[in-house]
């Protein structure tokens, strides 16, 4: 009887890795993109850049009642940008849905959306930074999402980072294949590819937004942190066993760190790589992705092949 209850646990344990991942249907000319505000304001007049490029592909764009609300920092109240989601996933006719900035905000409405029809009718959620948030709940709940630019960064974004969305929203492979740097660690691993924003994974756990990482290759990037939150942060992912089973780490940009007057004595590279040196897995850092013009999609979700050697890192989306 013992036994029994013992298998019956590890299946339960083991249930949600085994679940298959829900890809969103991939868009065509045509489809109509939601964009909304889950956190900071954001302005019709500052949208110009984003629905050109969308309309430059072909498609649609409806921008959310969320777009020219100001709450202090944020696009509305928690109600309105909650119920501005909510629509949008709700809205057969919208096809994809792009978080208009990160800032702070998406955790504070996440418990209120239902997403049952996102699991019959599943879209595309783009975007980066705190929309982490919505990368990591639906992760649990197995739906795919792209870690991408969003409308905020459009300006800025380099055409070959436009192009990478594009890509990743159309259903066109994706393939990176990046230089590697002297602290990298070599290896080769494949999975699916988890993560984002360090702080807003940090600030997860615990609840039922938590990703789980085992077989998984985890993405992690962060902006304008000290160091020392950096070091507090990766040692509670790894008292979590975010790194017990995980196949590699990809470290996109680590922008803007900060130091304090007496020094941390390790930079983020020192860090990871001291909080990581007991599993043998392979880092690599520097990907071009995060806080950076160079911010290249992700398909969160996705299976990947991920192989770091001397000379390059190799990352490959297969589904």
């Amino acid at each position: 009887m013992i036994r029994f209850f013992i298998i019956i646990l590890f299946l339960i344990q083991n249930s949600y890795s085994q679940k298959k991942m829900i890809i969103p249907p991939y868009l065509k000319k045509g489809d109509t993109v939601a964009i909304v505000c889950t956190a900071r304001k954001f302005f019709p007049e500052d949208a110009k850049p984003a629905i050109e490029l969308l309309e430059s592909w072909g498609l649609k764009v409806k921008l959310g009642s969320t777009i020219g609300k100001d709450s202090c920092q944020l696009g509305g109240t928690d109600r309105e940008r909650a119920a501005d989601l909510q629509e949008q996933i709700d809205n057969p006719n919208i096809k994809a849905i792009w978080c208009a900035r990160g800032g702070y905000g998406t955790v504070r409405i996440i418990d209120s959306i239902d997403f049952s029809s996102m699991k019959k009718h599943p879209k595309w959620i783009m975007g980066f930074s705190d929309v982490t948030v919505l990368h990591s709940h639906l992760n649990t709940l197995r739906i795919a999402t792209l870690h991408s630019i969003m409308p905020f960064t459009v300006p800025r974004a380099t055409e070959e980072v436009k192009e990478t969305l594009r890509k990743a929203l159309f259903g066109v492979p994706i393939f990176y294949d990046v230089p590697s740097v002297s602290y990298n660690r070599n290896g080769k691993a494949k999975g699916e590819l988890v993560g984002g924003n360090i702080s807003i994974l940090y600030s997860l756990l615990g609840s039922k937004s938590s990703i789980n990482t085992k077989d998984k290759v985890l993405f992690i990037e962060d902006l304008d942190e000290y160091l020392y939150h950096i070091d507090r942060m990766m040692y509670n992912l790894k008292r979590n066993g975010y790194f017990e089973n995980v196949k590699g780490i990809i470290v996109g940009s680590m922008t803007d760190m900060h130091d304090n007057e007496i020094p941390f004595g390790q930079n983020e590279v020192q860090i990871i790589n001291e909080i990581t040196k007991e599993y043998n897995i392979p880092i690599a850092f520097d990907f071009p992705a995060g806080h950076q013009k160079d911010n290249r999609t992700l398909i969160l979700g996705s299976q990947v092949e991920f192989e770091v050697n001397d000379k390059e890192v190799k990352l490959q989306f297969k589904n």
